[in-house]
């Protein structure tokens, strides 16, 4: 890598890396009570996640099979101690945030939701594409259990801007390299040419 590429190359991570971060979607997603919701219908989730973590058997899932943006959707929440049998019985906080490793610690509060015929249920409208986390969060027994779930509304660009940020460095160095070369090969056929006529070669 020549001197002008390299100082090329470190001029466009610098960009990059005070690139502000990209921030969770907190502005394009509203927190619903689950009884406005009237798509409690017979469509399957589109994702179920089953965990154990501490004491308590979790099942995650959401609502409807594809979620796309405007259209009301729910996540549902089963926890159940594992020795007892017994559900949850409490007070679960459901939060989310934009998935990916620009996330820079945002996250808004989709609401707190009791139990309801041994379900924690939650709506949500988002307004945007793209793909997300929700975090259900309680307490129980003195400890803290956190439950994330990914979630994706609609059919989110396969490029983000990190892809877009990476290819366009990849397009400048390529095309810093080739200009280089040129002038390289410009450079040796000057100086072939004065070193046949017997003139002092210009430096490369």
């Amino acid at each position: 890598m020549t001197g002008m590429t390299r100082h090329l190359f470190l001029a466009v991570m610098a960009m990059l890396l005070y690139l502000p971060a990209v921030p969770a979607w907190a502005h394009h997603v509203l927190g619903r009570p689950a009884y406005s919701l009237n798509e409690d219908s017979n469509t399957p989730p589109s994702m179920e996640v089953e965990t154990q973590i501490g004491d308590y058997y979790v099942t995650f899932m959401a609502f409807p099979a594809f979620p796309r943006p405007g259209e009301p959707g729910r996540v549902n929440l089963y926890a159940v101690h594992m020795e007892t049998g017994k559900p949850f019985d409490g007070t679960v906080t459901f939060k989310v945030r934009d998935d990916g490793w620009l996330f820079d610690g945002e996250e808004e509060i989709l609401g707190r939701q009791t139990i309801d015929d041994g379900v924690y249920r939650q709506g949500f409208l988002f307004s945007e594409e793209g793909d997300y986390i929700i975090t259900a969060f309680f307490e129980a027994g003195g400890e803290p259990y956190i439950i994330d779930f990914p979630l994706r509304i609609g059919t989110p660009a396969p490029v983000g801007p990190v892809g877009v940020a990476v290819g366009v460095i990849v397009l400048v160095l390529v095309g810093v390299n080739l200009l280089q070369r040129r002038r390289l090969q410009r450079l040796q056929a000057v100086r072939h040419h004065a070193d046949e006529r017997g003139e002092a070669s210009p430096h490369v």
